[in-house]
């Protein structure tokens, strides 16, 4: 997996690429993610990369020239251009269930942008597809292309040490995660489930699947009613 992030602050998204996991990862080869300055394919000689928006307004608006150029010299070396996304608040809300799909492809290429926007020639022309973390507006698309980034290379093979650290968690198979313990067995008068030491792995299995449901149906309901769903219809099948 390649992903390369353009964006107006590479040194933010490096600062956190190149720690955890994730920087352990790129270290060793795993995944290789490239971080691209679009001021660096700007012609103008102030290293400008944004101009006043036609038609009025407050703030300014990110040029299509210098994202473009920059697009197409990360593409360059490819046979095919990556998986193009752009992160807005107007795109579709991000899922685990699109986390997976974006994880197969070979590349990505995240586009972050800045002040007001970006020009809209440019995206009807590169992107495939807008990705939004939430439903709130941030300064700028280095948070989400982070989180896009960490939440797709951590699927991806060699990152973790093995798929049972993701295949497990939230929102992986449409449930909450179940609650996890460690020592000591006892704390502040809080025994750890009686189960969760009897070494019957089948036991723990059924006690952590009852409390992902039972979490699920409590604090998602939403998420609830939809396993419901694929449940039985996967059992009519």
């Amino acid at each position: 997996m390649r992903i390369e992030i353009a964006t107006l602050f590479p040194e933010m998204c490096e600062a956190v690429l190149s720690t955890s996991i994730i920087g352990r990862a790129r270290a060793k080869g795993a995944i290789e993610v490239n971080c691209h300055q679009i001021r660096d394919y700007t012609t103008d000689r102030h290293r400008r990369v944004d101009d006043t928006p036609f038609g009025g307004g407050m703030g300014m608006v990110m040029q299509a020239q210098p994202i473009y150029d920059c697009w197409k010299a990360v593409c360059a070396p490819y046979a095919e251009p990556p998986h193009t996304i752009y992160l807005s608040p107007k795109g579709k809300t991000m899922t685990q269930e699109k986390v997976r799909e974006l994880a197969r492809k070979p590349a990505l290429f995240l586009l972050c942008g800045h002040y007001e926007g970006v020009d809209q020639r440019v995206l009807d022309r590169i992107v495939d597809e807008e990705i939004s973390i939430g439903d709130y507006v941030l300064t700028g698309g280095e948070l989400p292309a982070l989180v896009l980034t960490d939440a797709v290379a951590r699927m991806c093979e060699n990152v973790l040490p093995s798929v049972e650290c993701y295949e497990e968690e939230s929102h992986y198979n449409g449930l909450l995660e179940y609650p996890q313990y460690t020592r000591p067995e006892n704390w502040e008068g809080e025994a750890v489930p009686a189960v969760l030491l009897s070494g019957h792995h089948q036991k723990i299995r059924e006690w952590r699947q009852a409390q992902s449901q039972a979490l699920t149906q409590e604090l998602r309901p939403d998420l609830w009613a939809k396993w419901l769903k694929c449940t039985n219809e996967d059992a009519d099948l």
